[in-house]
């Protein structure tokens, strides 16, 4: 879609390349081809709306320096249909262009006809992307770090379907492998110990109260049927009964987090349908395996890994990497063009030898994009926040929700980027007050909903764009705020290919600081009818700006606070 500052911005590059041609033509530039320069938005306001770096990248094909070329394109170039105000040479050959203050007041009609669409973009082409976050083992309650990832996937996954692309958002089951079997050992022993029996719970295992809680509740369904039962059919029988409970808690848990999946994968199903060992002979096959002191190693180090891995033990059980590998796979045999996993600061040591993986079994390992994302803190009064009241070790994600709420958890987990630490301060999440940026945020749309029932409460509605004169606004609070809206498609760009909500976290906390600043000096409805409806058109398209930034992140737009 052509939104407006990329219609202009494609029209100042199309009025550069003429430039040259014509001074290629006149002589004033010898004959040469045009380089890929790139027209941008300065940091700076003062240098401009636009600027070029095209003469600096011709000074060496032209041998002038650039501040003389800049000098030959500017005298060479025509836009009448472009509303330029002045052009200017600046640094060691910047050509920074200035346009009239109105110009961006067009964005206001094409914001309130996209309207939830507004930002949508197509650069994504239809490419398939499976995005897989969370991925906790079904084995306890989510906690600070599976919050975090949760946030953090399906904001991306919303970028990038808005973006154009075709997303899946998945979470990885590990039901299988050790953990599952410490997991029964330490079923069994609570399972003992609620009917009497002297029982420890291994020191490798599970010692959650959540454990405890489990169990009772497979007491209250089977009594002591399984007490007598052999080790082997009670275990199995409260795995299966507890990871039926812990699933159903973990999809609950991000259901009310407002995340919702395409695809839960079983691990066990890879090694039940032969995919783990499918891996495996691949692996062989393709020269990137041996055997060593009877386990089966992969040649981790031929792709930069420090060290070879094991994949088969001693015993012929393949480890849980064997079965990550097969995992990864069958994510590129079901089409994925683009593969991104988002994992804690603990995988780290782990990406390279997916990567090496992924490379061996013949897939381009630049189509695995990995995020490791850092430790999350949570205080309180000022105060590390350790323990939790249901877990007895750490904070739960359904803790955190009650006590803040979903939006501000949403928010404050996505407005770092992934690999910053994240100090959580529980007081400003709780808080209503402008402090609190989801407050001040949801409060900008809920001021913006609140002037609408005012005019609807007067007889009024809203004007038909085609009808309205927004050279009205001239206020430089206008000025601005409608600039900002105007680059919410060039925001939905950036952070879709930086994978980067927190770049859309900002933005719209920006949007909300510059629509209060208005509406503290300028009213909206006021006794002049022409300026009522141009800004009347102003904060329609700011409300429609914040609904669809803050249901990006998975937040609410509240009509009234």
């Amino acid at each position: 879609m052509n939104y407006l500052v990329e219609r202009v911005r494609g029209g100042i590059a199309a009025a550069l390349g003429k430039a040259v041609q014509q001074a290629v033509a006149a002589g004033d530039l010898p004959p040469l081809e045009m380089p890929a320069f790139v027209v941008e938005v300065p940091r700076e306001k003062e240098h401009g709306d636009f600027a070029t770096n095209a003469a600096m990248l011709l000074a060496r094909p032209a041998r002038r320096a650039p501040r003389q070329i800049a000098e030959i394109i500017l005298s060479h170039l025509q836009a009448p249909e472009l509303p330029l105000q002045k052009t200017e040479i600046a640094g060691p050959g910047f050509i920074n262009f200035y346009l009239h203050p109105e110009w961006v007041l067009a964005v206001l009609p094409e914001i309130i006809a996209a309207g939830e669409n507004y930002g949508r973009l197509g650069i994504g082409k239809g490419q398939k992307i499976q995005v897989e976050f969370v991925s906790a083992n079904p084995t306890g309650l989510l906690h600070m770090g599976n919050a975090r990832g949760a946030a953090l996937g399906d904001s991306i996954a919303a970028l990038l379907d808005f973006a154009g692309y075709e997303v899946t958002r998945e979470f990885y089951i590990n039901d299988a492998g050790n953990q599952i079997l410490h997991f029964g050992a330490s079923l069994e022993a609570r399972y003992l110990q609620q009917l009497g029996y002297d029982a420890a719970v291994p020191e490798e295992g599970y010692h959650g109260e959540d454990i405890v809680d489990t169990v009772k509740n497979f007491i209250a369904l089977h009594g002591d049927r399984y007490l007598n039962a052999s080790p082997d059919e009670r275990r199995a029988a409260l795995t299966e009964f507890a990871l039926n409970e812990k699933l159903t808690a973990i999809k609950n848990s991000l259901a009310n987090f407002g995340v919702h999946y395409d695809v839960w994968f079983s691990e066990q199903s890879l090694h039940d349908s032969g995919q783990v060992q499918q891996a495996i002979d691949i692996l062989r096959q393709r020269g990137y395996l041996y055997e060593h002191e009877s386990a089966l190693w992969f040649k981790a180090r031929e792709f930069g890994v420090e060290k070879d891995e094991v994949l088969v033990r001693q015993n012929g059980i393949p480890t849980y990497f064997a079965a990550d590998i097969a995992y990864h796979m069958n994510k590129f045999q079901r089409g994925f063009d683009r593969v991104i996993d988002i994992w804690g600061a603990d995988h780290h040591g782990h990406v390279p030898r997916m990567k090496g993986a992924v490379a061996a079994l013949g897939y381009n390992p630049d189509n695995l994009q990995i995020i490791i994302m850092q430790l999350v803190r949570l205080y309180k009064k000022g105060e590390i926040v350790r323990m939790s009241k249901r877990t007895g070790q750490f904070v739960t994600l359904d803790e955190l929700v009650e006590e803040v709420g979903k939006d501000a958890a949403r928010y404050f987990f996505v407005m770092r980027s992934a690999d910053s630490h994240l100090d959580f301060d529980l007081d400003l999440a709780r808080s209503q007050s402008n402090e609190n940026p989801v407050y001040y945020i949801q409060y900008a749309h809920a001021r913006i909903c609140s002037i609408m029932r005012q005019l609807a409460q007067q007889g009024g509605s809203l004007p038909d764009p085609a009808q309205v004169d927004l050279s009205c606004l001239t206020a430089e609070a206008e000025l601005a705020l409608a600039r900002r809206l105007a680059d919410l498609p060039e925001e939905i760009a950036l952070c879709a290919r930086d994978l980067a909500p927190h770049r859309l976290a900002r933005y719209v906390h920006e949007v909300a600081g510059l629509f209060h600043s208005f509406y503290n000096s300028h009213r909206v409805l006021t006794e002049d009818a022409a300026l009522t409806a141009a800004r009347l058109m102003l904060v329609q398209a700011t409300r429609l700006v914040l609904a669809n930034c803050l249901r990006l992140l998975g937040l609410s737009a509240p009509e009234s606070m």
